[in-house]
């Protein structure tokens, strides 16, 4: 790689009304925490590939070969589960387990997978796909954190996630953030362009 680098992973965003509904709930899982920085709202997102550092001027063809390959039909649906600390011993960050409803965000997935692997960009994982939200990140330094309680239970209704973001992500002290750089939807002429978010 000659030119910039970037940080790039692929993710499907969640829906407006799961996204508030989750950030409360996890809000008030967390209320108290000083050895926790929970993930902003805006950042909440199901990781699908996660591609490291890659030429920046790369970005609209790996967009393109993400996108092209992934199943029609119905969307991915998810409903919230339980609530998982990793590592389990000593745990770094805090994720909510997510239910995958017939396959479908696996499937989505491995086709995007394959294609990176094919393009060159990317090489899978060993381990299989875990679809979960990252909830929040222990701060640096902590040891031995507490797990977070059962309740609140996590909002049972379950949402679908029609859209994947190829996102650029910036490290900073103060967490890294996320810049949508391509959508496999269109955005809606009366909509606004998506903003960096951050966590």
């Amino acid at each position: 790689m000659s030119g910039p680098r970037a940080r790039l992973f692929l993710a499907l965003d969640l829906p407006e009304p799961a996204r508030t509904s989750l950030a409360s709930w996890r809000d008030a899982l967390v209320s108290g925490r000083s050895d926790l920085r929970p993930v902003r709202p805006e950042a909440l997102h199901v990781t699908l590939v996660f591609l490291g550092w890659q030429d920046e001027a790369a970005a609209p063809k790996i967009a393109e070969a993400a996108f092209a390959p992934l199943p029609g039909g119905p969307p991915p649906r998810l409903t919230p589960a339980g609530v998982r600390g990793l590592p389990p011993r000593s745990p770094r960050l805090f994720a909510l387990d997510l239910e995958d409803e017939d396959g479908r965000a696996s499937a989505l997935q491995a086709a995007a997978s394959t294609a990176l692997e094919a393009g060159g960009w990317y090489r899978p994982e060993a381990r299989p796909f875990w679809p979960h939200l990252t909830l929040a990140r222990v701060k640096r330094g902590e040891r031995r954190v507490a797990p977070l309680p059962d309740q609140p239970a996590p909002p049972s209704e379950p949402f679908e996630a029609p859209v994947v973001t190829l996102y650029r992500s910036t490290l900073r002290p103060q967490g890294a953030l996320y810049e949508p750089l391509a959508r496999n939807l269109e955005v809606d002429a009366g909509d606004t362009a998506p903003q960096p978010s951050a966590h």
